[in-house]
């Protein structure tokens, strides 16, 4: 009897394992038609246009949406006081960055840092901060309402928040922001996202495939 019923339990282990196995192929993130298969980028079915934007650059100029075309790009909500997370996925993100330095710049994939903390974060301080992870990052803010339509329509939340003694010292407060990257394609629409952990190689292979696929 003992036997039997072993039998049994091993049996519905094996049926209940085969019907994950199958359902994860099933559910499993899949390319659209047309791009090749990836590791780290869930993809929605169709890219999404993003709305009008006009952010200011770390390097003075104006970040509007033909500056997102020609180029795979990975958008990261952050601000440069962030104790974690930023400097975590900054790091990451330029292990990425090292295996596109032989792709010709004109279509090198990029990773664009957006601050949402535009009180603190100035365009010499947010150049400095980013540029110390890789030299390509791109780096960009503005002020609340331009980053809080940009970040929604890129799916993407931020909030400040006060700490312990805000009433007497304004500078007493973090932000909140999704962790989550953004993928736009390379007419600058939004085609997926990655979602934390990151793995740096995987990035990396991601994106150089779907650079060689969209390349002229």
């Amino acid at each position: 009897m003992f036997n039997r019923n072993v039998g049994i339990i091993l049996l519905i282990a094996l049926a209940a394992g085969l019907g994950l196995l199958a359902a994860q192929k099933v559910f499993a993130p899949k390319a659209p038609t047309g791009q090749p298969a990836t590791e780290a980028i869930t993809f929605y079915p169709q890219p999404r246009p993003l709305p009008d934007f006009n952010l200011a650059q770390a390097d003075g100029t104006r970040l509007i949406p033909g500056e997102l075309k020609g180029h795979w790009t990975l958008v990261f909500l952050g601000f440069t006081f962030c104790p974690d997370v930023c400097p975590t996925t900054l790091l990451e993100l330029a292990e990425a960055q090292k295996q596109w330095e032989a792709v010709p710049e004109t279509l090198r994939p990029r990773v664009l840092f957006v601050s949402v903390d535009p009180a603190r974060d100035s365009a010499t301080r947010l150049g400095e901060y980013v540029h110390a992870f890789n030299k390509d990052t791109l780096a960009a803010t503005g002020d609340v309402p331009s980053l809080e339509k940009f970040a929604t329509s890129l799916g993407l939340v931020f909030q400040k928040v006060p700490g312990k003694t805000f009433d007497e010292n304004p500078e007493d407060y973090t932000m909140e922001h999704s962790a989550t990257l953004a993928v736009l394609d390379a007419e600058g629409r939004l085609a997926g996202i990655i979602r934390p952990p990151f793995n740096a190689p995987a990035i990396a292979r991601d994106l150089q495939k779907l650079t060689e696929k969209s390349a002229p």
